[in-house]
């Protein structure tokens, strides 16, 4: 059998539903599959910053991820030995406040507003092949139900939004531009929290080179996540129960929040978590969410990211379905538009990622922001988004933070140069990737979108400080 309709999309969990919700909401008659059925979890550190709720608004479905009763994280920060920077959030939209989402519910609630609006999400079918016509223009997927069945979707576009393991990614013969090797694993667990007087922060600890967080959710829950050097993965391979819980014990501030709390779950890892840009458009097809671009989670980002970018894919190609032309031009400029605003994230995100000890200069940013009035806010003010890292890590705080280091008498002068010699080299390859990304640009808008993606695996992210927060 095969069937008609506007769009299909492949996923349908953040990324997915955004765009579901908006092609729905402008009339466009679209089908999302999924190969889950829902509620279903999928691996996610799920914290929101306050530019989350914002785009959760405007899908229409802040009463339903509300209603899921995760705490409103007013105030968030980070802490090292011998400072904690803690503020509250600046307003971004109508909430001033973050939260921490379980991903059963949020996806859930996604799906029901998908549904609420129009669209027709399938569940328990798995995308096989994507189609193309003789000019090579994607016209549709095939799709095998649960029960073995199999049929046809014909569409106008085709949207990828099926994760980092993208089907659709890999059938089009997509390739990424840009990628970074995580230089952190991830280990988390849930646990019970009693602590009502805490459950209105977001923290993140930092000491050496060990960076655990613990974020207040739904379901009186509370997840620790624990981003260790991948150098600590044989540990959790031969026992992440123990491995997980001496890297707790290796940051006594988490361990303190955790007094009293009790582990509800296993302990969850991810050994192998690359950033990357993908080209993600091509004739009659997208790639969205994590299909086209993932940043390191370090700065929980990826749910923000698909939700914006799903819908603005969806903003911008609606009106242009029964145009081949106007629709890829759309999506060009669609794609354009994402990388621009993801490239300084991404960078800072991977910087936050590198397996570094804290070094002198990063304690005397803490310390500096910490003493400012409001300076905990302007930091968190990255994490949603209002402010570019530059606006924050200026050049003349970072000289005022390296003369800090330089005067403090427990700093090693040698190793403190060592640390500016380093972070000068990566500023540098941070600015070249800026280049290369200014050069794609150039590229693609002369050539009409269709440009050879070169890979840069080695281009290093932001240097400068690399300051750990939530």
């Amino acid at each position: 059998m095969t069937e008609h309709t506007d769009v299909v999309i492949v996923g349908s969990r953040c990324a997915g539903s955004a765009a579901a919700i908006t092609f729905a909401n402008k009339g466009v008659r679209v089908i999302a599959l999924d190969s889950a059925a829902f509620p279903s979890d999928t691996l996610s550190t799920h914290l929101f910053f306050p530019n989350h709720w914002a785009e959760i608004e405007l899908l229409g479905a802040l009463d339903r991820v509300r209603a899921l009763g995760a705490p409103l994280h007013t105030h968030a920060g980070v802490g090292a030995p011998g400072v904690s920077l803690v503020g509250p959030y600046n307003p971004y939209g109508t909430l001033a406040a973050g939260a921490c989402v379980r991903r059963p519910g949020l996806d859930l609630a996604l799906v029901e507003t998908a549904r609420a609006a129009g669209a027709e999400i399938r569940e328990h079918t798995r995308v096989t092949d994507v189609l193309f016509d003789a000019s090579g223009r994607a016209v549709g997927v095939a799709y095998r139900r649960r029960d073995g069945t199999e049929s046809i979707i014909k569409a106008s576009l085709v949207v990828g939004a099926d994760g980092r393991r993208s089907t659709v990614a890999r059938l089009v013969g997509a390739r990424a531009h840009h990628s970074w090797d995580n230089q952190r694993m991830m280990a988390f667990a849930y646990y019970e929290d009693p602590r009502e007087d805490l459950r209105h922060i977001a923290m993140q600890w930092r000491n050496n080179d060990d960076l655990g967080t613990a974020f207040p959710c739904d379901g009186g829950q509370l997840v620790a996540l624990l981003m260790p050097p991948v150098t600590r993965s044989d540990e959790f391979r031969a026992d992440a129960q123990a491995a997980f819980d001496a890297g707790i014990a290796r940051i006594p501030s988490l361990a303190e929040r955790l007094e009293g709390c009790t582990r509800t779950s296993r302990v969850l890892v991810s050994y192998s978590h690359p950033s990357y840009f993908r080209h993600s458009h091509g004739p009659g097809w997208a790639l969205a969410g994590d299909a086209g671009h993932f940043k390191d989670p370090v700065t929980a980002q990826g749910i923000r990211d698909a939700l914006r970018f799903g819908r603005l894919l969806a903003e911008a190609t609606a009106p242009h379905l029964d145009d081949p032309a106007a629709l890829d031009a759309a999506l060009a400029d669609w794609e354009r538009d994402r990388d621009e605003q993801c490239l300084a994230m991404y960078q800072w995100a991977n910087g936050l990622g590198r397996g570094d000890t804290v070094s002198p200069i990063e304690f005397a940013a803490y310390r500096w922001l910490a003493s400012q009035p409001g300076g905990p806010t302007e930091l968190l003010d990255v994490f949603s988004r209002k402010r570019a890292p530059a606006e924050v890590f200026t050049v003349p705080r970072l000289v005022r933070w390296i003369r800090a280091a330089v005067h403090d008498p427990n700093v090693d002068g040698r190793g403190l140069l060592r640390t500016v010699r380093r972070d000068l080299a990566r500023e540098a390859s941070r600015a070249g990737e800026q280049r290369l990304f200014r050069l794609r640009r150039a590229l693609s808008a002369r050539r009409g979108g269709e440009v050879q993606p070169e890979q840069t695996s080695g281009a290093s992210p932001r240097s400068g400080v690399s300051t750990g927060t939530v």
